[in-house]
This record gives C-alpha cells, sequence and structure tokens, in this order.
C-alpha cells in the first residue's frame, strides 16, 4: 500500500522542502476529512487520493496539482466546503479542486444526454485551469486499476465511458502512456474473453519472436555505432487495445499483425534523428510511400518523431519511430511534460505541445457556446477526438491539421468563422475546385470569400471538423431565427391593424401577461414562434387589442401582406401548386415551416381559404426578383430532335429547363413533363407562346 513518505521521497527528486510539506499537509488534511470512509474494496479511503497524487507525480506534476489531487472528494464526499479550502491552500487549489468536484458526477446512467451534459462541464473547467482534466485523468486511472472490486454492470460501464471520452482526451493532450494504459484496462474489463485470448496470444507470439527482435536490435545498433551515431534501441511492444483494433479495421489476423516487428530509437538532437533515418535506411530498403516526417509537421497533440517502415532480412516488415529524448518524453507525456520543464528549463516540444492542448481546448469552448444543446456539442467533440489528420497549407505556407475526409469549408473554418461563413469558392494547387472535394496532405488550399455570402445547409452533408459543422449551424439557426421574427411581426402587425394598433404600441402589461403565460422571455421568442406557424398570429392579436375593441373586421377584408422573395427559410413554396409573381396567392400558416404559399384555386388549400386562423391574404411585391419553378405537360408529335426542339425554343425565351421526361407513346403522340425556371407570369406566357407555334406540338398544360 501506498505512504506518503513514499511519495515524498519520490517527490524529492524534483520539488523543493516547502513544496512537499504542503503536499503532505493536504493529505492529512484529506485523511482527517474522509475518517471512516472506505472504498468499495474496504481499504480507507484516503488511500485513493493518495494513489492519485502518486500517478500525478510520475509525470513530475507541480505541487498544486498534487495538492489538489489528495482533496480532489473532499467538497464532493464530506462537509467541507470551497471556502475552507480556499482558506488552508489557496485559490488555485481549491479552483482545480472544485473543477474535478464538478466532473464527478461522470459516472452516469448510461444516460446519453448526462454523459454530454458533463462532458461540457469538464471542458468548461479545463479552459479554467488544464490541471483540473490531468487530476480527473489520474482519478479515473486508478479508478480503473481497481475496478475489479465493482459490480460487472458497473465495471462495463465505466470501461465504455473510459474508451469514450477518457482515452480518447488523453491521446488529445499528447498524453499516450496514459491513453494506452486506460484503454486496455477498459478492453479488459468491457471485453474479458476477446482480452484474455489476444494477451495469451501476445505471450505465446513473444516468446517466438524474441530472437528476431534481438538479431535486429543489434544489427541497428551495430549500424549507428559504425556511424558514430548516439542512439538507444528499443523493440516496441503493441498493447491489447491496439492489436484488436488494428484487426478489427484492418480486418486482419493477429499473426497479420504481430508480423510487423517495431523498435524505437531515441537519439540526442533534431540533426541526428535525420542522420539515423539514413543509417537504418543503409541498412534495410525503405517502404515507398511509409515515411511520416512529424518532426517538421508534429501531429495535432504536439506528438513529434519520425515513423519509417522498412523491409528486413527474409522479408521481415519492420516499423522505426526515430524521435530525441525531450520528444520521448512529450509522447508519454503530453501536456503533463510542460510543467516537469517549467523547473528545469523550457523545452519547445513541451511548450508546444502545452499550446497546442489550449488552442484545442479553446476550440472546445466556442463550439459549446453555439452548440444548440449538451448532445450536439458532444456530437461535434466526438469527431475532433478520433481525428486521422491531413496536413494542408494555406496560400503564406501556414500549416493547418485537419481530420482526414476534410474539405475546403472545413479549411476555411479552421482559418477563421468569418471566413467560413463568407467563403463562395477554393482553388486547391491554384486551380479551381469544389467546396465539398476530400483534402489530401501536401495541398495549398486558398478560400475565395465574398461579404455578401453566407453557410450553405447543404456544406452540413460534406464537413467532418466540429467547428464548422457547429458554426454552420449556430449562422443557419441564428439566420433562422431573424427571419422567423420579421415574418411573425408583420403577420402580427396585420391583425392589430385591425384595432387600429401595431405591435409596437400594445399594451406593456398584456404583453407581459401573455409572454407568462406562454413561458417567454422576450417579445422576440414570441414573434418568432409565430413565424414559425407555431402559435395564430390571429389569436394573439385578440389577446393584445386594445380594450375599447370587441370584435375583429371580417378577415376577407383584411389588407394582404407583400411576399418580398428576402423572407427565407420561414416563408415556402407550395410544390402541389408551384406559385409564380403573378399569381393570386394565399399563405398556410403551417407548425414549425412558417408560411407556405399556394395558388388561390389550388385544391390542397380551398377547404381552409375562408378560416382566418389558418390562412393569409397574400400578394407579390413589385420588387420581387429569382427564378420560380414551373410544371408544363405537352402533346407532342413523336419524331426524332423534339426534344432538342424543344428544349432550344425554351432556351430562347431566357427561361431555364431543369428536367425533361418523355412519357408514353400513343400512335403517334406523346406526352413530355417539363420543368422550367421563369420570374413570373408574363414570362410563362411567352414560353408558353412559343412552345404552342411549333408544328410538332399539339397541346401545352400548365400544371
Amino acid at each position: 500500500m501506498p505512504t506518503i513518505d513514499a511519495l515524498s521521497e519520490r517527490l524529492s527528486d524534483y520539488l523543493d522542502l516547502q513544496q512537499i510539506d504542503e503536499v503532505r499537509r493536504a493529505y492529512f488534511y484529506a485523511e482527517q476529512a474522509h475518517d471512516g470512509q472506505r472504498r468499495k474494496s474496504g481499504e480507507p479511503y484516503v488511500t485513493h487520493p493518495l494513489a492519485v497524487s502518486s500517478i500525478l507525480a510520475t509525470m513530475h506534476m507541480d505541487h498544486q496539482s498534487l495538492m489538489a489531487a489528495m482533496l480532489h472528494d473532499v467538497i464532493e464526499d464530506t462537509e467541507i466546503s470551497y471556502e475552507a479550502i480556499e482558506a488552508q491552500f489557496g485559490t488555485s487549489v481549491a479552483d482545480i479542486v472544485d473543477g474535478v468536484s464538478k466532473l464527478t458526477h461522470l459516472e452516469f446512467e448510461t444516460k446519453a444526454e448526462a454523459q454530454a451534459e458533463n462532458f461540457q462541464k469538464m471542458v468548461l473547467a479545463m479552459a479554467e485551469d488544464i490541471r483540473v482534466i490531468l487530476v480527473k485523468l489520474a482519478d479515473r486511472m486508478h479508478n480503473m486499476r481497481t475496478l475489479g472490486s465493482m459490480p460487472a454492470v458497473k465495471q462495463q460501464r465505466i470501461a465504455r465511458e473510459t474508451m469514450d471520452i477518457y482515452a480518447p482526451v488523453a491521446a488529445r493532450l499528447g498524453m499516450r502512456d496514459m491513453q494506452v494504459e486506460l484503454e486496455d484496462l477498459a478492453f479488459q474489463a468491457y471485453y474479458p474473453m476477446r482480452a484474455k485470448h489476444i494477451r495469451r496470444a501476445v505471450v505465446q507470439a513473444r516468446g517466438q519472436r524474441k530472437d528476431v527482435i534481438s538479431s535486429i536490435e543489434q544489427a541497428i545498433r551495430e549500424r549507428l555505432h559504425q556511424e558514430k551515431l548516439p542512439g538507444l534501441v528499443t523493440g516496441r511492444e503493441k498493447h491489447l487495445y491496439s492489436i484488436y483494433t488494428k484487426m478489427k479495421a484492418q480486418r486482419k489476423s493477429f499473426s497479420d499483425i504481430m508480423d510487423v516487428f517495431a523498435f524505437r530509437i531515441v537519439t540526442e538532437t533534431v540533426d541526428d534523428c535525420y542522420r539515423v533515418l539514413g543509417a537504418v535506411h543503409n541498412l534495410y530498403k525503405p517502404v515507398h510511400g511509409r515515411f511520416k516526417d512529424y518532426i517538421a509537421i508534429p501531429k495535432a497533440n504536439g506528438y513529434q518523431s519520425l515513423h519509417t517502415e522498412l523491409f528486413g532480412a527474409k522479408g521481415i516488415a519492420i516499423e522505426v519511430q526515430i524521435r530525441t529524448h525531450e520528444m520521448d518524453a512529450v509522447a508519454s507525456q503530453g501536456i503533463a511534460e510542460h510543467s516537469h520543464y517549467k523547473v528545469y528549463g523550457d523545452s519547445d516540444s513541451a511548450v508546444g505541445s502545452y499550446n497546442r492542448a489550449r488552442k484545442w481546448v479553446q476550440g472546445l469552448l466556442e463550439m459549446q457556446k453555439r452548440a444548440g444543446d449538451s448532445m450536439e456539442f458532444i456530437e461535434h467533440v466526438k469527431k475532433d477526438l478520433f481525428p486521422d489528420e491531413v496536413y494542408v497549407f494555406t496560400p503564406k505556407g501556414k500549416i493547418l491539421e485537419l481530420p482526414r475526409g476534410a474539405t475546403p469549408v472545413d479549411f476555411a473554418y479552421a482559418v477563421h468563422t468569418g471566413v467560413g461563413n463568407s467563403c463562395v469558392s477554393c482553388r486547391i494547387n491554384r486551380r479551381l475546385a469544389p467546396l465539398s472535394e476530400p483534402l489530401e496532405s501536401g495541398e495549398t488550399v486558398e478560400i475565395i470569400t465574398t461579404p455578401s455570402a453566407q453557410p450553405n445547409m447543404a456544406w452540413l452533408n460534406f464537413v467532418v471538423t466540429g467547428k464548422a459543422r457547429s458554426s454552420i449551424r449556430h449562422f443557419l439557426k441564428n439566420q433562422q431565427r431573424h427571419e422567423s421574427v420579421e415574418l411573425g411581426r408583420r403577420l402580427l402587425n396585420q391583425f392589430l391593424g385591425h384595432y387600429g394598433t401595431s405591435v409596437d404600441e400594445v399594451n406593456p402589461e398584456k404583453l407581459d401577461t401573455l409572454l407568462q403565460e406562454a413561458a417567454f422571455e422576450s417579445i422576440e421568442d414570441l414573434l418568432e414562434d409565430i413565424g414559425m406557424g407555431n402559435r395564430m398570429a390571429y389569436v394573439v392579436a385578440r389577446k393584445l387589442k386594445p380594450d375599447e375593441h370587441e370584435t375583429l373586421e371580417v378577415a376577407q377584408n383584411q389588407k394582404p401582406i407583400a411576399v418580398q422573395g428576402t423572407e427565407g427559410m420561414v416563408i415556402q413554396y407550395a410544390k402541389c401548386c408551384r406559385p409564380i409573381p403573378g399569381d393570386k396567392i394565399i399563405g398556410h400558416i403551417s407548425s414549425g415551416r412558417g408560411l407556405v404559399i399556394h395558388r388561390t384555386e389550388c385544391r390542397n388549400i380551398r377547404y381552409m381559404k375562408d378560416d382566418p386562423q389558418k390562412c393569409i391574404y397574400l400578394e407579390w411585391s413589385e420588387a420581387m426578383e429569382g427564378e420560380f419553378t414551373v410544371m408544363l405537360k405537352l402533346e407532342v408529335a413523336s419524331q426524332r430532335g423534339v426534344i432538342a426542339n424543344l428544349a432550344t425554343t425554351v432556351s430562347a425565351t431566357g427561361a431555364n429547363i431543369l428536367k425533361i421526361d418523355m412519357g408514353d407513346k400513343e400512335g403517334q403522340l406523346a406526352a413530355v413533363d417539363m420543368e422550367i425556371a421563369v420570374t413570373d407570369r408574363i414570362h410563362l406566357a411567352r414560353a408558353i407562346k412559343k412552345l404552342r407555334a411549333l408544328r410538332t406540338v399539339s397541346r401545352v398544360i400548365r400544371l
């Protein structure tokens, strides 16, 4: 069992005596606070915070983190308050403890919403102080190590959560050692039989491979010695979960995965790394296209190394990673290594890893503010937690890392939200390309913007980054709200006009009463609900009318609302009758969709046409612009070239042909369905007149 004395001795390697005394004081405070409490295993509860501090000590975390680890369950499980900890140990320690306490309820009952809600809390706590997540990860690590004392159902639930959230977060922060252990422990708890079979097979394979590994290691050492290059060569073990995921993803057998021999060479300087690479390429032939330089272009979590694959003797496949001691430390500990180097002097790799982690957390915070709810937020984040990166360049040579499958729209949002929102087209390697084209590593991407542009809902079908997805949804939601509020205002003003008042002139007391009844915070919320068709403007107007007015004028006498064509998503044109400017029109309030416009003679609207609660009289604005779709049905003589003739005639009138379908033939006659885009009724009449003038056309009907 670990003791505080043993921990103090280890801490003397990198902390001074005063800091060690502070950590000891936090331990005795926690011991007193948890007095009488026991873990599921029967041990005194204080063994858990002591073990969590010991895990952080192996990462050389600062004394405040260790003190917070000692106290991390005190607020949650005892009577001691935040203020008491702040008075005893200072604000920094109290804030970390408070942040970790808020995350304690990540143990939820398989409820997705609870997981998402609590992950949001984690992001907010991380944004305040990134050490919060390091303490929480160490807490989870010890809980996973002692998971055996839990009931089987709880073991499975905690293991699933560890695989879904904690191990990917550790990976994203560059903490590979912690990620590997969390994954293996979770894998063994969640799939005990699969883990048992793979472990047994690994032990067996290790014995068979010992001689091969030793001979390859020896050959590499001798070559480095000949070249007078420093380098520590070790065989690299594959961990259980990694073997399992590779077998599953690549559909390979265990023997295929284990046939690849992996080695790591740790050397002194970056220059040595490239020279060692040359030496191993001289020793064994490299596999074409299987070299990656993560030193020049680090991974998103700060990881740096050279990766190469080689053909060994007798066709054996060899993977080699080459890095400096500093890079090796950062690859193991990630951002935790930053605090270690604060003591001994700054390290570029450690600081780079820390800065990337901070940038990632800030990005999460931005997404969290934009997401509609916690489920939407966690959907965005999960895409960011499992990246397979591509590296692309801005026109000025700056490198951006994006998940595989990312498009120019993802790139635009990675540069800046404003660039994404105003993006219209792009150039990839100086050639014009579609915004949906997946990017490849090494490409240079240039985004073309215009101030009047705005995000397109269709982009959601191909963007892959959480930032792009949340930014597009946020913009569209805000745009729809603005449009709904404006339409709601126009609808309500129309009915209030019969009482000689308007939205701006209604009685404030009546308005407040109505808002309270409907549980709305502001009049904008009420107007949005009217604009979206969820609440009738007719009914709201009656509730807000001045007291002297008792009855509403007959609906038929109402003045029509002008349709301007700029209303956006809250006005839809019915596909049953396809109205165009010049047609007499009427609007039907549809719940959740807003105002749907029909032609007045449309049979689908006929039964509700005279009901003022459901229909609004409309007219076209004189400033109306744009193209509108119309369906035509033609009877034509069935002969060669007739379709080309019809298309040429329609195009000559300036109308746009969207679709032509030739139907069944009846003798010499054939039916043709044509979908065309026109500006108004006069434009349509001109197109129909030209079609009827053709000898081959016997009949034209607008559907």
